[in-house]
């Protein structure tokens, strides 16, 4: 058996081309999909089969593309409705592939449609496989609570996953080696594990939510205290649903000059600028917002801007203006209308005004809190980072909730965020701004520094 995982570290995605005897089957593709190509042809492998394990909600499948470039049959779960030819799958379908036996199982739980998929090597050479999609994850599960729209309740879903665990997974060789959708990141589980794989015997001891429970008290469990969905996540259910464009037919990204894009209204259009922290804060434009692309970009341009509006892009080069337009694309956001000439630098030249945010050491912001200053620190790291340390006087507000709780941050007052490392901070600061606050300050390596420095942590 010929097996690879390809991981895209900034969705947390893992994606799968399988092979025997010169066929092979690719499992939940990301959106560009000339990697599973070229890896197919270096092995003499032609893909003969797609499979999605269930339709996607935080990013957009390649499944269509890849189809329409090699030829290959897609095969997802019956219950999906799919909007595509497809193959339809049901409990204990299989299919051969050279000296593999597939087997689909119904595992829903995630969504109604999801399935896990065995692999079994006929000659028992090796461990059985078992790619699980979004219902088990490494050291988690999947959530329960992303399918509202589809008709049912946080409790049902629940319910559905309990069964798929325990009367399907729960019951394969401990020896099955486990291979999930996403990793450490994703919003599609509360807690998932750095590691990628796993087998059915360390999840069995040490995965929380296989552990001997009741129903009832693993319903409690995995429901508890469950962060709000990003609203893209809706968005691209549908795309996936009914197969996503051609990434060739994205429109040429076009170049705006400086004077043209400060006559855009901040209303329409979404000035996302893609540099540094360092960067963004020494110069940005006014109502930009900071998501740089070196850090977990595409889940934060899902969780924070709004994917009906039109985007222009500030950059450091051309190449990192079609980089963004490509990581924009694989979360369903093909409405970027062009970037700025000349990025910042183009627009300093042209006498436009520029905006700052101070960068803060930890040092600095420990004499503040000494003498008392007017000032508010606004830690926006999740609830649960939150809880195991922070500096004192802090003011928790996640950054995926600050948008909906400006009016809990004084205008009055100079703002410090801080976060884990500084790159959510800067997002923070920028989205401050962009509501028109006017002292926003972030801190140097966030809470990590003042951690190193010794300095005074508040737990709770």
């Amino acid at each position: 058996m010929y097996f690879k995982q390809f991981y895209l570290k900034c969705l947390a995605h893992a994606s799968y081309l399988i092979g025997s005897e010169g066929e092979a089957i690719v499992v939940d593709p990301q959106r560009d999909i000339e990697q599973y190509i070229e890896e197919a042809l270096k092995n003499n492998l032609k893909i003969k089969y797609i499979i999605e394990t269930h339709l996607h909600a935080d990013f957009v499948s390649g499944h269509l593309e890849l189809a329409k470039m090699t030829g290959a049959s897609i095969y997802i779960s019956k219950k999906a409705n799919a909007q595509f030819e497809y193959v339809p799958v049901t409990d204990n379908t299989k299919i051969q592939l050279g000296q593999i036996e597939i087997t689909f199982l119904e595992t829903p739980g995630h969504t109604p449609e999801g399935i896990s998929v065995l692999l079994t090597d006929k000659n028992k050479k090796e461990a059985s496989k078992l790619l699980t999609g979004d219902t088990l994850f490494i050291g988690e599960v999947g959530r329960p609570d992303l399918v509202g729209s589809k008709g049912f309740t946080a409790n049902q879903m629940a319910s559905m996953l309990y069964d798929s665990l325990w009367k399907k997974i729960l019951n394969l060789d401990d020896r099955t080696e486990i291979y999930p959708a996403h990793g450490a990141g994703s919003a599609c589980g509360k807690n998932i594990s750095n590691e990628t794989s796993s087998t059915l015997a360390e999840q069995k001891k040490n995965n929380y939510a296989l552990q001997e429970m009741t129903k009832d008290e693993f319903i409690a469990v995995v429901t508890k205290d469950l962060p709000k969905a990003p609203d893209y996540f809706l968005h691209d259910v549908q795309m996936n649903q009914k197969g996503a464009g051609l990434l060739e037919d994205l429109p040429s990204l076009k170049s705006y000059s400086p004077n043209d894009v400060y006559a855009m209204s901040k209303e329409t259009i979404i000035f996302l600028d893609v540099r540094g922290v360092s960067e963004f804060s020494t110069a940005h434009i006014a109502h930009s917002i900071n998501i740089g692309l070196n850090g977990a970009f595409a889940p934060w341009v899902g969780e924070i801007l709004n994917s009906q509006k039109s985007i222009i892009i500030i950059a450091e080069s051309l190449e990192q203006c079609q980089e963004t337009q490509l990581r924009l694309a694989r979360i369903g956001y093909e409405n970027v209308i062009g970037y700025i000439e000349g990025g910042i630098f183009g627009w300093q030249k042209s006498g436009l005004p520029l905006q700052n945010i101070v960068l803060e050491t930890v040092n600095e912001l420990n004499e503040q809190i000494k003498e008392n200053n007017k000032i508010q620190i606004i830690d926006v790291r999740k609830s649960e980072e939150f809880a195991k340390g922070h500096i004192p006087n802090a003011v928790n507000i996640p950054l995926n909730e600050l948008k909906n709780n400006i009016d809990k941050v004084d205008r009055n007052k100079q703002v410090i965020v801080n976060c884990a490392a500084g790159y959510r901070g800067s997002i923070a600061a920028s989205i401050l701004k962009n509501e028109g606050f006017i002292e926003v300050s972030n801190i140097i390596g966030g809470f990590g520094s003042w951690a190193s420095e010794g300095l005074k942590v508040i737990k709770n």
